[in-house]
């Protein structure tokens, strides 16, 4: 009995010894978590080291002219290491001499705390021997050299414990501005040209070997680094002037017409270079964003198609554009369908011409479907050699392959050719339709679009981008020339006629067709309004095509009420500013030109004084006035009139004179470049109205 109880009573102790033991590992835990994990946690990240990617800074991308389109630029994160040794020798010498005046240049550079906000910061993150306490992140570069000035930090980081980590931030100073073509650089989704020369833009990225501290952040070991190696720059086609003047005229219909979205593309003819592609989709708040790239998305084209339908025919030497035929009144039955007119017009009788001009989808039906119903292959052989059945190879991604039936397919029937011939039953990209009638307006020479002229490294040319040929002569130059007048025809006699002007001649033709796509039917009577051109007429320099896809419903669809405005102000600001010359007159000479000049009162009785000019003057004491010189009525200077609603000529006129004109008209005023006046963006004698905006350009 005795031994049993003395050996229960050694197994309690043992029980008991246990239970302490535990208890005290226990408790050691808890101490070493709670009291000393910080401690143990910032040795075991101290021992943690491993190489790290060092990003290289990515190129810039210009315009033509080189202005800067997005760029990279420093940002800054910084931390303070309160264990540095320059703060935890002498006990904390260093710190206690500059806190007060360090907290004081804190407060005073960002302008986020108080100077007893950041000195109760500093203090607490001291008194604890922090590793690794944020202050402030991304600051910029310029931030950046003012923080290295400030007491303390001025010394280094190994006395100071500032520590800086750098990225860079991408930079778009333009932000809507060809927002889409230009691209976005994020890490996993990148699009537009920032996506499309990436390998070059995005360079080689180095290394550095980095220790990490407590809070797992790292930071570089000195000496340890493989330096990146930058990316090359890239120089677009892009002009930034007609990027602007594209998106503005393009957002203002837009807005008007509560349009859901559309493109306007202007092109360089002799060369193919895209001088501004604009891209707006209406958001759900209402506002338009450049948000997809609407040049580069196929639909059907509707009207402005039936430019390849007469050159067919006319190449294939089928018709004449004096051969007749009948438009049925504008209602024309076939295969069990009927095609319409979209204008109601009544005609029957009509040239091939007037059909063309009138944008008789009766007339072009049937030219399709009598001249190349039994041999369908030989209108689509056309199609493949002006390239509308293959992308057209832009440098920019996420081209839309164009779709074209072909005979055995399951979509063709025997409608599909007639509807063909007036823009259905297919569908091409905006892009398509300007590349073929920038073809036209070069002579039947075809280029391929492109948006980048070169790349650089260093400052250097390392790949120069040429214009390319597709294709030296899409049609007989006779072909060319009647296809030429039959566009023209479209805006003096048909369905363009309320679009021209008397400052220059354009080419071009109307779209109207209605949207079947994505859960929209025929019925819904959604309209894409397009118009494509070129101007000037007589010597082309650049192609216009608008397309805009406008609400179910609208009030305003037809394509020349809808995008032939939008090619018109387009048209107008870049002949202006691009192509407008001012007539000349040299002082001195006796000669019986006329010219008016407006500008300062003093400007002019200046020059008056200058050139010895007889005039006169009946100009009282207006601000603004008016030189006049005429055979008849010899030199006047008299007040400018106020009332008169008709743009002056600036050209040749200094900024203060032109601003002064353009203030007492009531117009906003833009300028770009020094000196005086070499273009106007507003034409002399169009109409103005008070609040409307002008562009001057300076030489």
């Amino acid at each position: 009995m005795e031994t049993k109880k003395e050996i229960l009573i050694r197994t309690y102790l043992v029980f008991m010894v246990l239970v302490l033991v535990c208890l005290a590992v226990l408790g050691k835990v808890a101490y070493i978590q709670l009291a000393q994990g910080k401690y143990w946690r910032s040795m075991a990240d101290s021992a943690h080291i491993r190489f790290e990617s060092i990003a290289a800074e990515r190129g810039t991308i210009y315009s033509e002219s080189g202005e800067v389109l997005s760029t990279s630029v420093p940002e800054f994160d910084i931390y303070i290491d309160f264990q540095a040794d320059g703060l935890i020798e002498k006990e904390g010498q260093l710190y206690h001499q500059y806190a007060d005046s360090l907290a004081i240049g804190l407060a005073k550079l960002f302008k986020d705390r108080t100077v007893k906000e950041y000195k109760k910061l500093l203090d607490k993150g001291f008194r604890s021997k922090d590793r690794f306490v944020l202050l402030k992140r991304k600051i910029s570069f310029a931030d950046y050299e003012d923080l290295k000035k400030l007491p303390l930090v001025k010394l280094g980081k190994n006395k100071s414990g500032f520590i800086a980590v750098v990225r860079m931030k991408r930079l778009y100073p333009y932000k809507l501005l060809a927002n889409r073509t230009i691209g976005i650089a994020r890490e996993n989704n990148k699009v537009g040209l920032e996506k499309k020369y990436d390998q070059y833009l995005g360079g080689t990225d180095g290394k550095r070997l980095v220790r990490y501290i407590a809070g797992g952040a790292g930071v570089p070991i000195e000496g340890t680094d493989r330096e990146p190696q930058d990316g090359s720059d890239v120089v677009t086609t892009l002009d930034v002037n007609i990027q602007e003047i594209a998106q503005q005229a393009l957002q203002k219909m837009m807005v008007e017409n509560e349009a859901l979205r559309g493109t306007c593309i202007v092109m360089e003819v002799k060369t193919g270079k895209v001088k501004a592609i604009a891209n707006l989709g209406r958001q759900s708040d209402g506002n338009y964003w450049e948000d997809y790239n609407y040049a580069l998305s196929a639909s059907e084209p509707g009207s402005t198609w039936k430019l390849v339908t007469l050159m067919a025919v006319l190449q294939d030497k089928k018709v004449t554009l004096n051969s007749v035929v009948d438009l049925e009144g504008g209602r024309w039955p076939v295969a069990g369908q009927v095609v319409f007119d979209s204008e109601v017009h009544g005609m029957h009788q009509a040239t091939i011409q007037q059909s063309f001009e009138k944008s008789s989808n009766v007339g072009m039906a049937k030219l399709t479907y009598y001249h190349y119903g039994n041999k369908p292959a030989e209108f689509l052989q056309h199609l493949h050699n002006w390239r509308m059945d293959s992308i057209t190879g832009i440098d920019l991604p996420g081209e839309s392959r164009p779709s074209i039936y072909k005979p055995g397919s399951r979509h063709w029937s025997n409608t599909t050719l007639p509807w063909m011939g007036f823009g259905y039953n297919l569908t091409i990209t905006p892009m398509h339709t300007a590349m073929l009638y920038n073809a036209v307006a070069n002579g039947g020479r075809m280029m391929k679009p492109y948006v980048v002229n070169a790349l650089l490294k260093d400052g250097k040319i390392v790949q120069q981008y040429e214009p390319v040929v597709l294709n030296a002569q899409i049609a007989d130059r006779e072909v060319i020339a009647q296809v030429r007048q039959s566009l023209e025809g479209v805006v003096l006699n048909g369905t363009g006629r309320g679009m021209k002007t008397e400052a220059y001649t354009f080419a071009g033709k109307t779209g109207t067709s209605l949207v079947a796509d994505k859960g929209i039917t025929y019925a819904d009577k959604m309209y894409q309004s397009s118009f494509a051109g070129y101007f000037p007429a007589n010597d082309p320099q650049y192609t216009i095509v608008v397309v805009i896809r406008n609400k179910a419903h609208a009030a305003k669809f037809y394509g020349a009420s809808v995008a032939g405005p939008v090619f018109r102000e387009v048209a107008d600001r870049i002949y202006a500013t691009h192509l407008f010359k001012q007539p000349q007159v040299q002082p001195g000479k006796a000669d019986s030109t006329s010219f008016q000049l407006y500008a300062r009162q003093q400007t002019l009785k200046k020059l008056a004084g200058f050139f010895g000019w007889r005039m006169s003057d009946s100009s009282a004491n207006s601000m603004v006035a008016l030189f006049e010189n005429s055979a008849g009525k010899g030199k006047v200077l008299r007040s400018a009139d106020k009332q008169d609603a008709a743009m002056p000529p600036l050209q040749g006129v200094g900024l203060k004179d032109a601003l002064a004109v353009c203030e007492e008209k009531g117009l906003m005023v833009t300028v770009a470049g020094r000196g005086k006046v070499v273009a106007q963006s507003i034409l002399p004698g169009t109409p103005i109205s008070k609040g409307q905006t002008i562009h001057l350009q300076l030489n």
